[in-house]
């Protein structure tokens, strides 16, 4: 896998069944889940964002939620999940690096993610990427910062 072979794609019903098995994982519910059909109607039903599926080929490796800023201050990463066969060998990294400059986007100048206080391995992903840590948010969350790609200032 090389960062160039990855794209990403606007999330469909028709992934519903490969992301509830990916959610059988215990990480990924624990931190992430559950997810419901409840959760699949808003994130097609939304306009405030996108559910990227992210592709290596026509393989799905990871599934990022995010939401625009609507004063284009600073989107942000709601959610990562990554394959779970696939944890921990570099697809993080390369994921952020494709939705951020995924051309879809509206402009903006920067990007956000929260993290929560239990979440280690979350806090060393974005602190490792090199995102600001801005302390924590008023629902104590840990808060993360970095500024805009090419192609997120430059939107559609």
């Amino acid at each position: 896998m090389t960062e160039q072979t990855l794209a990403a794609r606007l999330m469909t019903r028709a992934n519903w069944p490969w992301i509830q098995r990916w959610y059988e994982d215990e990480t990924l519910d624990r931190e992430l889940g559950p997810l419901d059909d409840e959760w699949l109607e808003y994130v097609l039903a939304t306009h405030s964002g996108v559910q990227l599926v992210v592709l290596d080929g026509v393989d799905p490796v990871a599934l990022v939620g995010c939401a625009w800023d609507p004063n284009g201050h600073e989107h942000g990463i709601t959610d990562l999940a990554i394959d779970p066969r696939r944890r921990r060998n570099g697809l993080g990294r390369a994921t952020i690096d494709c939705v951020r400059s995924w051309p879809e986007h509206p402009p903006t100048t920067g990007w956000v993610a929260f993290v929560d206080q239990g979440n280690e391995p979350a806090y060393r992903f974005f602190s490792e990427l090199g995102w600001a840590h801005r302390g924590l948010d008023a629902d104590g969350m840990h808060h993360f910062a970095t500024g805009a790609t090419k192609a997120s200032t430059s939107g559609r």
